[in-house]
C-alpha cells in the first residue's frame, strides 16, 4: 500500500504539527476538528513554526507555500476522510471523546485506511475494536517533530503485523526515528520515563521539599540542561499533564494533579497560553540570572 493521504483528526498543537510535517514532506493533509476556531488556531501555529524554520535557513517560502498548498481544513467529516490513506488521531485525551471519533470515522474512513491513534497515555486496544478494523489499527506516537524527532509504533495484540514496517517507512519519510514498542504500555518509552521525572518533581513541590525555581535549577545545572522539570511542563502544556497524571492512582499524583487543576482552571496552560509555571515568551529560566 501507497500512503499519499493524510488525514489529522484533532486540530491541537501536536496535530498542527504532524499536519505541517506531513505536508512538507509531500502529502496531500486534511486536518479535522469539530471547532471552526480550533482550525484558525491551528493555521497561526502552522504559520507561526514556517517562520521559525524559513528563519533558520531550513526552508524556503517557495517551499512553504507548496506545503501549505497541500493542506486542508475542514470541520466537515466526510470531506476529511473522504480520501484518506491513513488517519493519525490527536483528540482531546479522554477515553470518552476518542472512543467516539473512532466509531464515527470508523464507520466514514474509506476500506483503505489504516487507522493510527497519537495518544499520549492510552493504549490502541482500548479503541481499536471501535473502529471497526481491529487488524487496520495502531499508536503512531508522535513528540515534537520538528525538534523530538521520535515516533512510537505501539500495536495491539490485533494488529496486522504487516502493518509495522509499513509504518516505520512512513516515519522515516516524516524525518522521524521510529521506535517499536513490542508490548502496550501506557506511555510508551519516553512518555514512561519522563512522567516518572515529572511526577518526582511534583512530588517534591506538592510536599512543600522546595520551590519551582530551586527544583528547576537543581536539574538544569546537574545535567547542564536549558530547563528544568517545570519548564518541561509548560511546553508540554499543564492540561496534557493533568489529563494523564489525574488519572494516576497514588496520592502523590493525585496531589499534583490538583495543583496542575488549579494553573488550568485559571486558564494558565504553559506556553502555549503565555502563562504557567512560567510567564511567556520570555521565561526566568531563559534568562542569565536565573542560575547565579
Amino acid at each position: 500500500m501507497k500512503i499519499q493521504n493524510i488525514c489529522i483528526l484533532g486540530a491541537g498543537t501536536l496535530g498542527s504539527r504532524v499536519a505541517l510535517q506531513s505536508a512538507l514532506s509531500g502529502y496531500q493533509v486534511s486536518v479535522y476538528d469539530i471547532h471552526n476556531k480550533a482550525l484558525d488556531s491551528s493555521k497561526i501555529v502552522m504559520q507561526g513554526i514556517i517562520k521559525q524554520l524559513i528563519g533558520s535557513g531550513s526552508l524556503s517560502q517557495e517551499k512553504a507555500n507548496e506545503a501549505m498548498h497541500r493542506v486542508t481544513f475542514t470541520s466537515d467529516p466526510s470531506i476529511a476522510v473522504a480520501d484518506a490513506d491513513l488517519i493519525n488521531e490527536s483528540v482531546t485525551e479522554e477515553v470518552a471523546i476518542k472512543e467516539k471519533v473512532w466509531e464515527q470515522f470508523g464507520k466514514l474512513a474509506p476500506e483503505k485506511t489504516l487507522f493510527t491513534t497519537n495518544t499520549s497515555y492510552l493504549l490502541p486496544s482500548m479503541f481499536a475494536d471501535i473502529s471497526g478494523r481491529p487488524e487496520k489499527f495502531c499508536a503512531l506516537h508522535f513528540h515534537d517533530v520538528f525538534y523530538s524527532k521520535v515516533v512510537d509504533i505501539m500495536p495491539h495484540p490485533g494488529t496486522d503485523p504487516n502493518l509495522i514496517p509499513l509504518l516505520e517507512v512512513f516515519g522515516k519519510t516524516l524525518r522521524q526515528v521510529p521506535v517499536i514498542v513490542k508490548k502496550e504500555n501506557h506511555g510508551y518509552l519516553f512518555n514512561s520515563m519522563l512522567m516518572a521525572f515529572i511526577g518526582a518533581a511534583g512530588k517534591l513541590l506538592t510536599k512543600e521539599v522546595a520551590s519551582i525555581e530551586d527544583i528547576d535549577k537543581s536539574w538544569m545545572v546537574n545535567f547542564h540542561m536549558p530547563m528544568g522539570p517545570f519548564g518541561i511542563l509548560d511546553s508540554i502544556g499543564l492540561d496534557t499533564a493533568w489529563h494523564v497524571t489525574h488519572k494516576m492512582p497514588d496520592a502523590s499524583s493525585q496531589a499534583f494533579a490538583s495543583l496542575l487543576k488549579k494553573y488550568i482552571d485559571s486558564g494558565k496552560l504553559g506556553q502555549k497560553t503565555g502563562e504557567g509555571f512560567y510567564t511567556y515568551p520570555d521565561p526566568a529560566y531563559q534568562k542569565n540570572s536565573f542560575l547565579e
